[in-house]
């Protein structure tokens, strides 16, 4: 099998400045997507030493209002990977975060699973992204997670949670109309993130949330690992814990463990006419 392509979408953000040499030790080659030109020499230093190539493509997702628009960048790359890890952040009001963080994640969700190249798509989501109360969520887990729905980050929430479904309702269709084809789709869900460094330790899968966040490094170390294997698709949530990154992985993936949850799914699939 040829070396992997990786599109990594959010190529300056914090958990994909520590994802990009990960991959790159892998030998597999890595496009980071950045807005800003500036940033470029810094993500070309990740690849000092490294097996794999990596490159960037200066490309604003800020100018990607429909899915002909995401796919002409995987035409261009022609990933058989591919990684969003791209958000607002908070710049640019409500209406920015519905653009990026909603609109333009659906058009590379929609065209990637359009893409038979490509194999692998991993949403690096958020812990709360759940419309119903999962049965290992406590009452105060529950409670918070209403609260960051209602109060703390309401635009953010409502943009994630539409980007998931329409993930998830797309995994469940591919399945349906093919099933011989070989697709992960993996939706990354970690709690509230820290810049602590990796511990490299974490609770991974149906986990009680109670005080613990999770550091972006270990964050990149998940998704790595989830990458790296051919047996990782659905949800994963994920917090610093005390199982080390690659036992919590391999875990899981034997396992089948997805924390889906009781969400409905064929809801999602009707809501968008799939």
């Amino acid at each position: 099998m040829s070396t992997p392509r990786v599109l990594l979408l959010g190529g300056h953000g914090k958990i994909a400045l520590y994802l990009t040499p990960l991959l790159l030790a892998r030998a597999w080659n890595v496009t980071s997507v950045v807005r800003n030109a500036d940033h470029e020499a810094e993500i070309l230093k990740l690849g000092s030493g490294q097996p794999g190539k990596v490159s960037v493509l200066v490309s604003s997702l800020d100018d990607v209002k429909s899915v002909a628009d995401a796919q002409s960048i995987l035409d261009k790359v022609r990933p058989e990977y591919v990684v969003w890890a791209a958000g607002a952040g908070g710049k640019g009001g409500a209406q920015r975060t519905v653009a990026i963080d909603q609109e333009a994640a659906k058009h590379f969700i929609s065209s990637s699973f359009a893409t038979p190249q490509v194999r692998k798509f991993l949403l690096i989501s958020h812990i709360g992204s759940r419309a119903t109360r999962p049965s290992w969520f406590s009452d105060a887990d529950w409670e918070r997670t209403n609260k960051l729905w209602s109060s703390i980050l309401p635009d953010y929430c409502k943009a994630k949670w539409e980007a998931d479904q329409l993930q998830t309702a797309l995994a469940a269709v591919t399945k349906r109309k093919e099933p011989t084809r070989h697709f992960q789709s993996i939706n990354l869900r970690p709690g509230t993130l820290t810049d602590e460094p990796a511990s490299s330790k974490v609770a991974l899968g149906q986990v009680p949330i109670g005080e613990r966040k999770i550091s972006r490094e270990n964050v990149a170390l998940v998704a790595d690992r989830l990458l790296a294997r051919d047996d990782t698709e659905g949800w994963y949530d994920v917090l610093d814990g005390d199982e080390p990154v690659d036992e919590a992985v391999e875990r899981v993936a034997k396992a089948k463990i997805d924390t889906i949850g009781d969400e409905d799914v064929e809801g999602f699939v009707k809501k968008f006419g799939l």
